[in-house]
């Protein structure tokens, strides 16, 4: 191959590893690259680790040169997302690749014609990225926002690679925006008069989830979940599996003040998710838990002997309202209570100054016009492209 660089798939754990290593190289000193977990990281890109490889295929390849590694890419087929309908990003023809980082254009040329080539011989008709590897994880270029840290579980690019993937063919599918808002200041009075006009309605009742009962809690967030997601573009639904997988990542930083159900006549209709920003608690761990990692992050995730983290940034990955209320002056109600509900809580129990709400795809109107209602501000957006191949 050109320039000695040798393209190779992963079939080993020592591949596995050096696939997980190379960004820690890569950006190394990049105070806007937060460093994984490498555990967790590695459990992702792990058959029989991460129930995602149930239901899909995937490779992994490495790049070298002189033996040492340049380059990453994976190529997936996801067999819960071929069947949905190619307006909603799926398509019985339809492949993925991500996990992209590489030294330079020629190294990264050579990874995508590798990941392309894998899905070709599959069938695969439309490439579509970069999603690594599953839409719940890290899916989308980050095309804007590279001056400042991502929240967890939202990725960070370099800045070349945007017209890297734009050289090969690829074009916009969706963009994912994060927006942020300042949690300090008390929300405009036309948000404030709907929360007091929903605290007055005796049918509207908005409760802390009780993480005591975490999986009957889990169950009714996923069902509304499952609901109000539906038609959204690229919405795989979970696994049991996944369920189960996702809820033990989850469960250590879901705090009951920072997780809202809202109920109408009793029935659970929808459902705000919020964490402390974990990347802030182990940005200084280089990825590492042991030895001393995991007495660190334990230590900060329980704000020490105050039971709550301490963290600038509170982020909002999930958000809610069933279909059939979704297009009703309810809806907003529900939603701006929430949103209340947290802020107070974020600012009071866990020292929260702003928020981040996302990802939200460019063309959920409802869920951009609440973001704009409440003053906040698009910082990252993330680009899903798409090519025939």
């Amino acid at each position: 191959m050109p320039n000695g660089i040798t393209i190779r798939p992963v079939t080993t754990k020592a591949d596995r590893k050096a696939f997980v290593d190379l960004p820690f190289r890569l950006y190394a000193g990049n105070p806007a690259w937060i460093p994984p977990l490498k555990d967790e990281a590695y459990g992702l890109i792990t058959p029989g680790k991460n129930p995602f490889f149930e239901h899909a295929e995937a490779q992994l390849f490495l790049a070298e040169r002189d033996g040492k590694v340049v380059g990453r890419i994976s190529a997936s087929i996801d067999h819960m997302w071929t069947p949905m309908p190619a307006d909603k990003g799926g398509g019985a023809d339809s492949g993925n690749w991500g996990y992209l980082d590489a030294e330079d254009k020629p190294i990264a040329d050579l990874l995508i014609a590798a990941a392309e080539d894998w899905l070709r011989s599959r069938g695969v008709k439309r490439s579509i990225g970069p999603i690594s590897m599953s839409i719940w994880e890290e899916p989308g270029l980050l095309v804007k926002g590279h001056d400042h840290p991502p929240t967890v579980m939202m990725g960070y690019d370099d800045p070349r690679y945007e017209a890297w993937v734009e050289s090969w063919g690829y074009q916009k599918a969706k963009d994912l925006h994060t927006w942020d808002l300042d949690i300090t200041k008390p929300f405009p009075p036309l948000i404030q008069r709907i929360v007091e006009a929903a605290e007055k309605n005796p049918r509207i009742r908005v409760r802390e989830v009780n993480k005591k009962k975490f999986n009957e809690e889990a169950a009714v967030i996923l069902s509304i979940l499952n609901d109000a997601w539906s038609d959204n573009w690229g919405y795989v639904p979970f696994t049991e599996s996944e369920i189960a997988f996702a809820g033990k990542k989850m469960k250590p930083i879901i705090f009951n003040d920072l997780v809202m159900v809202a109920e109408y006549d009793g029935e659970p209709v929808a459902f705000m998710m919020s964490w402390p920003d974990l990347n802030e608690l182990q940005a200084d761990l280089n990825g590492n838990l042991f030895p001393f990692g995991f007495v660190k992050l334990l230590w900060r995730l329980n704000g020490g002997f105050s039971g709550k983290p301490k963290t600038q940034t509170i982020r909002v990955p999930l958000m809610g309202v069933v279909k059939r209320l979704q297009s009703s002056r309810m809806a907003s109600q529900l939603a701006f209570q929430m949103i209340e509900y947290i802020r107070r809580a974020a600012i009071k129990n866990y020292g929260g100054t702003r928020g981040e709400i996302g990802w939200i795809l460019d063309d959920n109107k409802g869920m951009n016009a609440i973001a704009e209602t409440i003053e906040s501000k698009i910082n990252k957006t993330y680009r899903i492209y798409e090519k025939a191949i």
